[in-house]
């Protein structure tokens, strides 16, 4: 794999306006919630590791009452069970075609393509990057998936993409300091 470069982001005022609108987040799990590699034990039994602070990510984001979804390649009972822990609303999997998917997802939503935030990292998640008003991409993702992106985090796959993209977008809509202030507050 090549060296994927320094994080990127589009110019400043455009990656806020692009943030302003976003109401849905829509993720990959594979090289996005995770670091791409898939466990399969003896039994068939498929695991994955997926990191604590994007739980808090979507945790804040739905806290502000904002959507979020799964769109996966790939199927995996696990996906399930951690996007049920996390509040997950929707949780598509065994997609070959995402962009079907991504426009299911705005019918059932009502929401317009620029108001979804899609997080990818490989060629299969190119279609939904370049429809949606805010595309972002772990720093390891493949190349083509940086090119395409608005912003690229400084996290690789699995390391806490999500809870960047969060940050990102509720600092550039003002909303982050009411979602997570109980945090930042200093103790008394």
């Amino acid at each position: 794999m090549t060296d994927p470069g320094p994080p990127t982001a589009a110019p400043a005022a455009d990656l806020e306006a692009r943030c302003a609108a976003i109401r849905i987040l829509a993720v990959d799990v594979d090289g996005v919630l995770t670091d791409g590699r898939i466990i399969v034990d003896d039994e068939g039994v498929e695991s994955k590791n997926f990191h604590v602070r994007d739980g808090l990510g979507f945790a804040l984001w739905h806290k502000v009452g904002k959507g979020s979804a799964i769109l996966s390649g790939r199927r995996a009972k696990v996906v399930e069970r951690r996007a049920a822990e996390l509040k997950i609303q929707r949780v598509v999997q065994g997609l070959d075609d995402k962009a079907a998917a991504f426009r299911a997802l705005l019918e059932e939503t009502g929401a317009t393509a620029e108001q979804v935030c899609y997080v990818g990292d490989d060629l299969i998640d190119l279609p939904v990057l370049r429809a949606v008003g805010l595309a972002a991409c772990p720093a390891d993702a493949v190349e083509e998936v940086r090119e395409a992106a608005h912003l690229t985090t400084l996290a690789a796959g699995g390391n806490g993409v999500i809870r960047e993209v969060v940050e990102v977008v509720l600092k550039a809509q003002g909303l982050w300091h009411g979602a997570c202030g109980c945090y930042l507050a200093p103790a008394t």
